[in-house]
């Protein structure tokens, strides 16, 4: 595993979500439903190597790019942050995503890898509010991540032996969401949002 950070000086005064979850605990529903909400949050769209999956739109879901591409834009400093996760797939996050988002005059929400949003709660420290959306158990995260039945036996084996890594770093985070309940995690969700945004 490779990985890099670099912060961008865009707005010093912006203020970040980072929403970090093991594959199958439920943080891109908890995203969805806070950018739905709020219209002072905007997403940043992560770019990726990985093959996109049939109901992903290139541009919002994730800017896709090929492994060429992702190593130039590395080359080129694009990136605040990125990761190669696997052997020759990578993720991060690019400059022009949050430029975007922060000139807008919005709050920045990140749904990412944890080794990502570790990164970024590292540089942006206070100004940001790292979540770790976590299951309600590992074999009810396990079950989940089966039932999907979109990975073969193999890749399924390796998701899982990520899974088991990245639940070992959810004491680094400002927040602990256990997402047992979707009503009572999205509640939740809005009161982190609104606490550190609003001030309530």
């Amino acid at each position: 595993m490779v990985s890099n950070s670099h912060p961008t000086d865009s707005n010093s005064d912006g203020k970040m979500f980072i929403f970090t979850a093991p594959s199958g605990a439920g943080k891109t529903t908890i995203v969805r439903h806070l950018l739905a909400k709020f219209d002072f949050l905007g997403f940043s769209i992560s770019a990726t190597t990985r093959d996109k999956r049939a109901h992903e739109i290139d541009g919002k879901d994730y800017h896709f790019m090929t492994i060429e591409e992702f190593k130039k834009a590395i080359a080129a400093d694009l990136f605040i942050e990125w990761e190669e996760v696997y052997e020759n797939q990578f993720y991060g996050t690019l400059r022009s995503e949050v430029d975007k988002v922060w000139s807008s005059g919005k709050s920045l929400v990140f749904d990412i890898d944890v080794k990502g949003a570790t990164n970024i709660k590292k540089f942006y420290g206070s100004q940001c509010m790292a979540v770790f959306i976590a299951p309600p158990s590992l074999e009810v995260l396990i079950a989940r991540l089966t039932a999907r039945n979109t990975e073969s036996p193999a890749s399924l084996e390796k998701r899982i032996a990520k899974v088991k890594r990245e639940m070992l770093y959810q004491d680094k985070f400002d927040f602990i969401l256990v997402n047992d309940e979707l009503e009572y995690s999205l509640m939740e969700a809005d009161h982190i949002v609104q606490t550190f945004v609003i001030g309530l």
